[in-house]
């Protein structure tokens, strides 16, 4: 992997050459403030396939050449050192493939994929063509993630045997929320094409339909053909402290139950799915409860009148006591919060993340190393989370899996889920 000299190295400001080019791909939602974050670079190309959504971080960086097609930039913009994907979920493998194809390095927004087959060539594809990248799990370089970690392993809640993670989030009603479609069903007829969006690269791999706002724009995520879901959503980021905290491998097993709302085309409003693993070195056999839609059942000795962490949260129960935190592995807490004031915390054993997110991969890409979230680590993470999802399609059937082989032992149909068809020209070639 050729290195970038480091700016530890040099005297005084930057020197332009020690500047990453690069090019942001999806940028009319998160994508904007992913590339705010690497302002500091020299952002070279932007690309999404609506230059009006996308209007406002086009402003942001004038001198940046403007594409529609990913493939164009890619094959155009032999400057480009890394690029920053943050398109819709069923998009992310095109173009992260594509790009690390191209030799560019990758951030890419959570959830990694759309299906989990993508995840794990993914993570196969950055180690072949050695290029450093990030899933976009903001909280994976905060240091909330690090504290939890460094007290279970100082013992400060026993042995964590059981974890309740949620997102109280829902879709319902349509509408309700600039992340929820006003639709619950796939509308029959479509509506006029806005100017100045590529509706063909817009679909992707996904099977054609007809444009419609109830899609885009930023409504795709509750829809199976398009988004992951409450699960990938939220649940990337609020697993992860978990994943870590815990060396959690892959599950053994899920059971979806509970099921809310939802249908063919649009994701439940709630569901519980219970994931199951094996028990690691060090560590026991652990059940991991997720809620969604909803807050999980109130822990007994929680002071009265004490409110969850708010939209959602990690709650570690332990043979000694009980630990929580929010969304992103923010603000850990003992609980009750007496058993907090108690404890003495141990002294740091991990290194701190004194940049962004965005920044870690900047630097890991300058310094020849790994980023915190590569995908290494994110890919596991994501088909983690996405087969959360076959929980939530094939409920009520504890679901036996061979990560190893990506299959489901038990249950043929849920298979089809694991590795999603394409539409013609949108295979998936390492």
């Amino acid at each position: 992997m050729p290195l970038i000299i480091p700016r530890n190295v040099l005297a005084g400001p930057e020197a332009p050459s020690n500047k990453l080019h690069i090019a942001g791909i999806g940028i009319g939602g998160m994508g904007r403030n992913n590339m705010r974050a690497c302002k500091n670079e020299q952002v070279t190309a932007l690309c999404d396939v609506d230059h009006q959504h996308a209007a406002g971080c086009m402003k942001d960086f004038p001198e940046a050449k403007k594409y529609f097609d990913f493939r164009e930039l890619l094959a155009n913009e032999n400057e480009v050192d890394a690029v920053v994907i943050a398109s819709p979920d069923h998009t992310h493998a095109d173009i992260s493939l594509a790009a690390m194809k191209a030799g560019k390095h990758v951030f890419c927004q959570k959830p990694l994929t759309h299906d989990i087959f993508e995840s794990r060539v993914l993570a196969e594809a950055a180690a072949k063509y050695d290029v450093v990248t990030q899933m976009g799990i903001q909280g994976h370089s905060q240091d909330g993630i690090r504290l939890i970690t460094e007290w279970i392993a100082d013992g400060a809640i026993g042995e964590v045997t059981e974890v309740d993670s949620w997102c109280s989030l829902m879709y319902s009603p349509p509408g309700h929320a600039w992340w929820s479609s006003p639709l619950q069903k796939r509308p029959a007829e479509g509506q006029k094409l806005p100017e100045g969006l590529d509706w063909e690269n817009w679909i992707g791999s996904a099977e054609m339909r007809p444009y419609h706002s109830c899609y885009h724009p930023a409504k795709w995520r509750c829809w199976w053909d398009f988004g992951c879901g409450m699960m990938g959503d939220r649940g990337a980021h609020t697993l992860d402290p978990v994943k870590t905290a815990l060396k959690l491998g892959d599950p053994i097993s899920v059971l979806g139950s509970d099921i809310v709302g939802g249908n063919l085309d649009v994701h439940p409003d709630q569901a519980k799915i219970v994931f199951k693993f094996a028990a690691r070195d060090g560590f026991p056999a652990l059940t991991l409860n997720w809620y969604e839609g909803q807050e999980p059942p109130r822990p007994e000795g929680l002071e009265e009148g004490r409110k969850f962490p708010r939209e959602g949260g990690s709650l570690f129960k332990g043979t000694k006591g009980m630990l929580w935190c929010g969304v992103y592995g923010g603000s850990p807490r003992l609980l009750p919060e007496d058993a907090m004031k108690r404890y003495t915390r141990p002294k740091a054993t991990l290194p701190r993340v004194r940049t962004s997110h965005e920044g870690d991969w900047i630097q890991a890409i300058k310094n020849g190393k790994k980023a915190g979230a590569d995908f290494s680590y994110s890919g596991p993470l994501t088909e983690m989370a996405l087969l959360g999802n076959l929980g939530k399609k094939f409920p009520g059937k504890e679901l036996q899996w061979d990560a190893e082989n990506l299959q489901v032992r038990n249950h043929d149909a849920a298979n089809a889920w694991v590795r999603r068809p394409r539409r013609s020209g949108w295979e998936l070639n390492v």
